[in-house]
């Protein structure tokens, strides 16, 4: 199912119909500052476990990410040290993953890796989405194959048309981007940047 969502003035019913999936353990697509990407409640394990089948993620061996609304909800989820929150208060919102370890307020599945990702994207249409949930959103990118034309992982209809089926709801947002987020590890003495995406650290 494709739902139009605006970056602003959206039908609350619309957006209800959002949470709705999201509190009962669905699975969505819908974009961000980078790519589209697909998400679902980041506390449903059950939901989690099949978002890791379908882009078949081991949670033993991959990090996992959530979209937190804003800077105070981290600090549920993630350890946040002084040095670090400054850091992603310079930051974010935007397009970086900052590789934090995680709080036993994640699941269980999170503590494979005792790590979380912590996204807290740029874009209006995810950020009501999170604020309205007031819960963390496991987030990945789509699955994208290397021979595949782009336009499946950038334009909404094509995105439902190729996963409508394996998903409750895809959010048309418009013409998502190709570009990745620069994911930056703060797990160690110092911030250290393991994927240089299209976010450049202000530090």
């Amino acid at each position: 199912m494709l739902l139009k969502l605006y970056n602003k003035n959206n039908n609350p019913a619309d957006l209800q119909q959002v949470i709705d999936i999201l509190n009962d353990g669905g699975i969505l697509i819908y974009p961000t500052d980078t790519r589209y990407a697909i998400g679902c409640h980041g506390l449903k394990e059950r939901a989690i476990e099949r978002i890791c089948q379908l882009k078949h993620i081991d949670p033993k061996k991959h990090h996992l990410s959530i979209i937190c609304y804003n800077l105070s909800s981290i600090s549920e989820y993630a350890k946040v040290d002084n040095r670090t929150f400054k850091l992603m208060k310079r930051n974010l919102p935007g397009p970086f993953t900052f590789i934090l370890n995680g709080t036993t307020r994640l699941p269980k599945i999170f503590r494979n890796r005792k790590e979380v990702g912590i996204r807290m994207p740029d874009h209006p249409i995810i950020q009501e989405i999170a604020r309205l949930l007031d819960a963390p959103i496991l987030t990945t990118t789509v699955p994208h194959e290397e021979d595949e034309e782009i336009e499946y992982s950038t334009d909404p209809e094509l995105i439902d048309e190729k996963f409508g089926g394996v998903v409750d709801l895809v959010i048309d947002g418009g013409v998502g981007g190709t570009d990745s987020s620069t994911v930056v590890d703060c797990t160690g003495d110092e911030p250290e940047i393991v994927r240089q995406g299209i976010g450049w650290l202000e530090k």
